[in-house]
């Protein structure tokens, strides 16, 4: 591991424990890893490691992925959408999302009028212009990394808007069996 991750999983190793280490660097998996890369770069013990993925693969958390004798693990992406959804959703007024939603197409109908772009896939090809200054490759590159980021904010809460009436209902249905169990 490299001295500035080190560094990260210092403050890490203060103030979370190995399991909750293991958690967090599981739950951020962009592709399979291993036990032993998990192991590294949560620091934490290869068995306690194995035990805690075995965990969230018995939870519904992670996936265990055969990669030739190599098992490796990542997490259930289906179960991360719901999750983020669920959360919009429950942290979130129908209107708060509107509102949210709007503000995120009026930025990107902002991006499409600067540079005269429909997409940030036109924006990053304009990045092989080579009559830009650095400076604006710079704002270009943060701008397609907000673009990005926006556009999958929007499908969220486009998904959250169109399952707000279904998650309320079961929320009071959940609500109505628990007071008549009360009762």
């Amino acid at each position: 591991m490299s001295e500035s991750s080190r560094d990260g999983v210092q403050s890490w190793t203060e103030s979370m424990s190995a399991r909750d280490r293991i958690r967090a660097v599981a739950e951020t998996l962009r592709e399979p890893r291993s036990v032993n890369w998990i192991s590294d770069q949560a620091d934490a013990a290869w068995s306690t490691t194995n035990e805690e993925l075995q965990d969230l693969v018995e939870q519904g958390q992670l996936r265990r992925v055969e990669a030739g004798e190599t098992t490796r693990y990542q997490p259930d992406y289906t179960r991360l959408l719901f999750e983020e959804i669920r959360t919009l959703i429950e942290e979130n007024t129908r209107e708060e999302l509107r509102s949210e939603l709007a503000a995120i197409t009026e930025e990107i109908e902002e991006w499409q009028a600067t540079y005269d772009v429909e997409t940030w896939e036109e924006l990053e090809q304009s990045l092989a212009d080579g009559d830009l200054a650095s400076a604006e490759l710079r704002d270009r590159r943060d701008v397609i990394a907000f673009w990005r980021e926006n556009e999958e904010d929007r499908r969220l809460i486009k998904h959250a808007l169109e399952l707000y009436s279904d998650v309320e209902a079961a929320r009071e249905q959940m609500t109505d069996v628990a007071d008549r169990a009360t009762s």
